[in-house]
């Protein structure tokens, strides 16, 4: 005997006991996943979400605009209400085989692609109304009053966020597309994926982190982090890299980056295709490459001060006893940058004249605009990463990667989690996806000091920011300067790094911005000819009125970077092969500290 089902499948009995038997062995899978959710690891509850304080004032000041404006609160009702029930009339013209007419505010969200979203009466109705709830819920939040800009802006991100969560996709009983896998494969499907969730959860001590990549498809200095170097120099805050040389001539003056701590260098090196590690060397210079420690417990009075002095001081001044050269060029991206501009000061307060130009990728100085951080910088959750990281001495890598994915919670949380627990599939082999995953713990104190100082007292774009007995500010930072940043990034908006440019000491600055985001806009090689940039020599305007006037210039920022900094670079000189007679390699690129993972 066979059956058809509602999704076009024929099932006959050998495949319904298949089934069953797949269903059986969800019972032996959910005890490996009660014995790892028992040792779960735990981090303060503050992390987790806002304080309830928030809700509280957004219900009274909702209340507050329902009583003295009943009439409008009874409009969104009968809107929400009519809406409904269109919702319900749209799946019964559907039930009785006349065509709805999909509407064309839906055609852009992925989610919904499957066509059963619009032929099948039951899916069909549940897509409309949680459309329709999430209109509600979101046109609810923007109409609370007599709330304060920054609470409006928190109750708006974490309003979308139980939006997301709630999408009818992100539930089986809901989603087309994992039943009818679950059917075709018998069940198989959902079994591969329990597996998948299960190991998820035990490869990150029970808290639930959405493997993006395939990490068996990947290994460093084999295919991914390729280039030819070697480790130069190491201490208890990094290895330094010196790259090999691949022309018989360089520039005299040589280049040392920065790359953030919070990840790993390799994003500047994936494969040779993308590599800015491997342009840069080609173009002729002398490079290295900072590689950071990734910290555990032992490192939790580590602070701002000892990545300064330990860290970028020190890479300097190995560069120049190799090099024989008084002068670096510096390059700091992220978080790097950031600390660079801090070392510039302190330097510039101390009478050092070590670094002869400065480099800035998507680096932010001013952050009087927290952007899309804005939810995650107030006192609650400060307070709460402080009570972390008092009681674990590191702020651990997963509680970060948990904040950045939400901020794109459908393309980094929820679509991989589909993929991989309902529909059993296997993360596709994607380097840039293996590097994101690959992330890097904080020093409890550093991340203080940076939370607190810079992020929400933006102390080094103000009265100034305490370190090292100085007190640093950013005009104090007056080197030859160039900023690249972003169209699109949403972790350092072009706009703040724009103001804090401005308010840089420097009498020669340029600024661009290249097309995409935080990671594509930087790791944009000129052969791809994919991401064009913009440029505009007036820094005096504000960042509309620079971006207004601005020439958009087709293809990658590097040869224009690599132009501006060539003149800064002094005189060719033979190549120099890694180390000295007092810095003999340690190790082959990538080195050892690139190795060490967070999940220890």
């Amino acid at each position: 005997m066979t059956t058809s089902d509602d999704f076009g499948y024929v099932c006959d009995s050998e495949h319904i006991e298949k089934l069953q038997k797949n269903m059986e062995k969800v019972d032996q899978l959910s005890k490996r996943l009660i014995e790892v959710m028992s040792n779960k690891r735990a981090h303060n509850a503050a992390l987790d979400g806002p304080n309830q304080d928030l809700f509280a004032r957004a219900a009274t000041a909702y209340w507050a605009g329902a009583v003295q404006n009943p009439a409008k609160l009874l409009e969104q009702q009968v809107e929400f209400w009519g809406k409904s029930v269109m919702n319900f009339a749209e799946a019964q013209q559907v039930l009785a085989q006349e065509a709805a007419e999909e509407p064309k505010a839906n055609s852009t969200d992925r989610r919904f692609s499957n066509p059963m979203w619009q032929s099948n009466p039951y899916f069909h109705f549940i897509k409309q109304q949680y459309q329709t709830n999430a209109e509600s819920i979101r046109k609810s939040v923007a109409e609370v009053g007599e709330l304060e800009a920054t609470d409006k802006k928190r109750l708006s991100y974490f309003a979308d966020q139980i939006v997301d969560m709630m999408a009818p996709t992100n539930f089986l009983a809901t989603n087309p597309d994992a039943l009818e896998k679950a059917v075709e494969t018998d069940g198989q499907s959902l079994i591969d994926g329990l597996k998948n969730l299960v190991a998820d959860l035990e490869a990150n001590n029970g808290e639930l982190i959405v493997k993006l990549a395939d990490e068996s498809a990947f290994e460093l200095g084999e295919n991914i982090a390729t280039s030819e170097g070697e480790v130069v120099y190491r201490n208890r805050m990094m290895e330094v890299i010196q790259y090999s040389p691949t022309t018989e001539t360089v520039h005299e003056t040589p280049i040392v980056l920065f790359p953030p701590w919070i990840n790993k260098f390799y994003i500047l090196d994936l494969k040779a295709q993308n590599s800015l590690i491997k342009w840069v060397v080609e173009q002729g210079y002398t490079l290295f490459v900072v590689s950071w420690i990734n910290p555990d417990e032992s490192y939790a009075d580590v602070g701002m001060e000892d990545y300064v002095q330990d860290g970028f001081l020190t890479a300097i001044d190995v560069v120049k006893k190799i090099c024989k050269v008084k002068q670096v060029n510096a390059v700091g991206y992220c978080i790097a940058g950031t600390t660079l501009s801090l070392t510039l000061a302190l330097m510039k307060q101390r009478g050092d004249t070590s670094v002869k130009s400065a480099t800035f990728f998507t680096a932010l100085t001013d952050f009087g605009d927290q952007g899309e951080f804005t939810p995650f910088l107030q006192n609650d959750f400060i307070d709460g990463i402080e009570a972390e990281v008092n009681e674990v001495g590191l702020l651990r890598s997963y509680i970060m990667a948990r904040t950045f994915s939400f901020l794109r919670s459908n393309d980094l949380v929820y679509g991989p989690a589909i993929r991989s627990y309902m529909m059993g599939q296997t993360p596709p082999a994607f380097d840039l996806l293996y590097w994101n995953g690959d992330g890097a713990n904080l020093p409890g104190k550093m991340a203080v000091q940076y939370l607190r100082g810079l992020c929400q007292r933006n102390e080094f774009a103000g009265e100034g920011f305490e370190l090292m007995g100085h007190k640093l500010r950013l005009s104090d930072v007056e080197v030859p300067l160039m900023s690249i940043t972003c169209e699109t990034d949403h972790i350092a908006a072009w706009k703040a790094c724009y103001r804090g440019v401005q308010q840089m000491g420097s009498r020669s600055k340029s600024f661009i911005v290249s097309e995409s985001g935080h990671i594509a806009g930087i790791v944009n090689p000129p052969s791809k000819k994919k991401y064009g940039h913009y440029t505009n020599k007036n820094l005096k305007q504000d960042a509309d009125g620079w971006f207004a006037d601005a020439e958009f210039n087709e293809g990658s920022w590097w040869p224009r970077w690599q132009s501006w900094l060539k003149k800064r670079s002094g005189k060719q000189v033979e190549a120099r092969k890694p180390g000295d007679s007092d810095h003999t390699p340690l190790a082959p690129a990538p080195g050892t500290y690139v190795r060490v993972s967070a999940r220890r």
